[in-house]
């Protein structure tokens, strides 16, 4: 995995449509689940650091992936400081996902020129995010907000890019409600990657969900 710019995985997510979510403790889980992905034709996916030593699970993940899987870009979730930002930038994230809008995490990101999506909840909080320089924000949770609150948002800002997370599903009449409202990409989690296919060990279960649901996303677009 070489050095991705900003550009770089905003076409990604604006090319795949979508954005895998896991995490898993057990880094042997977790390569299985990145490798089952990666063979659906994902080539981007979002860690959710929400466990201890999350960190260290990433960094062989990183490593993993950079040996491994070329063309994979990690991202990292519910970062809520910069010092765990600056960690996980250094450990190979490429793109730093937010629960809520904070500043001190943007700014960061920005010093190393690397994707910031913050979680935002209303215009104000949109309006501020670009204003920091994001190119995208993320609309968490989905499920409360709606896909009418992203077309209400594109009315008089057509250049905000929203990438829905929490609630938003795999099937073909969800995926097109976010698509047609004008969704830059949507977040996709336990939705795509299930507990039991991930308990179970049904990896290639995930590997054709992650391929079907990429494919019902270009037909869609």
């Amino acid at each position: 995995m070489t050095q991705n710019s900003k550009i770089e995985v905003l076409q990604l997510m604006r090319e795949m449509g979508m954005v895998p979510l896991f995490y898993h403790s057990d880094i042997s889980v977790a390569k299985q689940v990145l490798q089952a992905c990666y063979d659906g034709g994902a080539r981007l996916l979002e860690f959710t650091a929400r466990g201890d030593f999350a960190i260290d699970v990433f960094a062989e993940l990183s490593a993993y992936a950079k040996e491994n899987l070329d063309g994979m870009i990690l991202g990292v979730g519910s970062i809520t400081d910069a010092a765990a930002a600056s960690l996980y930038m250094q450990m190979g994230a490429r793109f730093v996902v937010t629960p809520s809008l904070r500043e001190d995490i943007v700014k960061i990101c920005n010093r190393r020129r690397v994707l910031c999506a913050p979680g935002c909840g209303s215009l104000t909080e949109i309006n501020r995010a670009e204003e920091l320089g994001c190119d995208v924000v993320k609309l968490f949770p989905a499920s409360v907000y709606g896909p009418k609150f992203i077309k209400a948002v594109k009315g008089p800002q057509p250049w905000t890019c929203i990438m829905p997370t929490g609630g938003v599903q795999t099937d073909k009449e969800s995926l097109k409600s976010w698509i047609d409202a004008g969704s830059y990409c949507v977040g996709l989690g336990s939705q795509l990657i299930d507990s039991h296919s991930v308990n179970s060990g049904d990896y290639k279960g995930i590997e054709e969900k992650v391929a079907q649901t990429l494919k019902t996303i270009r037909e869609l677009k």
